[in-house]
């Protein structure tokens, strides 16, 4: 169906706050799903139905117009209230919620994430669900820009005013290092130096992390390799080709290589990192709040039981966390 010109539509306006934050047609197009044709017709459309010019278009990147500045403003409010709306009316009776949008961080796409969806199937019988799997920092995008309406990913520091957060599981960092190669009686941290790091990639959140808190303690190591693939990491691990610094969730994906390497506490201060289940705030009633509460269940049991039983000394290192007070 075509859309009458003349006429502000929602998808008209989810369209111009796509490009406007995309910064070019056929990014926005890849975000929503449609041609960059279309998304070039829609905005036609809403120019004219405006009576005004919202975007330089020829421009690279494609750039607001006065007049484009000031709609943005208020396109987001728009887009707001018309997800607060569906929220509200889905929320009534859930069997009406028609599609789900839903971010998972990497590291539980096996684990975690296929008992969760059967699960969440189960309940929501109607509606069609969009998984999207990635590293921690495109799941937080994603979850800006609303392509997606739930996400289980890694904090990534002060929670937005937007944001509705529900911790699930905290984790620190570990060493793995090929096995037998180490002398746990030693001084561990005077062998690691001896030993290239294998290190995961700063361009992702957990590199930087990672990076940023060595440098706090003053450690230069060697390093020739940087990669953002756990697998990649622990094979060249279980091959002799160094030591990495991990969390237990990355151990417990790469599981394969487990009998080829040693596992032992990070030998300078620990380093943590939160998982949690974040959506936008009062958009979907209780949904999050039971989705965490399921979630929570399922990394007792699919994960932290599992990495305590393999390295006991992990008990206090990786745990399920405890519903906020009013979650």
């Amino acid at each position: 169906m075509v859309e009458t010109p003349g006429r502000i539509t929602l998808w008209g306006i989810e369209v111009f706050v796509a490009t406007a934050e995309e910064g070019s047609i056929s990014a926005a197009a890849r975000r929503l799903g449609a041609s960059p044709s279309a998304v070039s017709q829609q905005l036609t459309n809403l120019e004219g139905a405006l009576g005004c010019m919202l975007m330089h278009r020829n421009a690279r990147p494609v750039g607001l117009t006065p007049a484009g500045e000031l709609f943005r403003r208020r396109a987001g409010a728009i887009l707001n209230e018309a997800t607060q709306a569906r929220a509200e009316l889905a929320m009534a009776d859930m069997a009406t919620l028609t599609r789900f949008r839903f971010g998972m961080i990497e590291d539980l796409e096996t684990d975690v994430t296929p008992r969760l969806l059967t699960g969440l199937a189960a309940d929501l019988k109607g509606a069609q669900f969009l998984l999207e799997t990635g590293a921690s920092h495109h799941l937080h995008d994603q979850l800006d820009a609303r392509a997606l309406d739930i996400i289980v990913a890694a904090d990534m520091g002060a929670e937005a005013d937007w944001m509705e957060v529900h911790p699930l599981l905290t984790e620190g960092f570990v060493v793995a290092a090929p096995r037998g190669r180490l002398d746990a009686g030693s001084d561990l941290l005077a062998q690691l130096k001896r030993l290239p790091l294998v290190q995961y990639t700063t361009r992702h959140y957990m590199g930087r992390l990672l990076a940023a808190h060595l440098a706090r303690q003053n450690l230069t190591l060697a390093n020739r390799f940087e990669l953002d693939s756990y697998h990649a990491i622990l094979a060249l691990v279980a091959q002799g080709a160094g030591w990495t610094i991990l969390t237990p969730l990355a151990l417990r994906r790469a599981r394969r290589f487990a009998d080829a390497i040693d596992v032992m506490p990070l030998p300078v201060a620990p380093l943590t990192r939160t998982i949690s289940l974040t959506t936008r705030r009062a958009t979907l009633g209780d949904l999050p709040a039971r989705v965490a509460a399921d979630l929570r269940l399922l990394l007792a049991d699919a994960i932290v039981a599992p990495v305590i039983a393999a390295y006991p000394f992990m008990a206090g290192v990786v745990q399920v966390l405890p519903a906020r007070a009013g979650s």
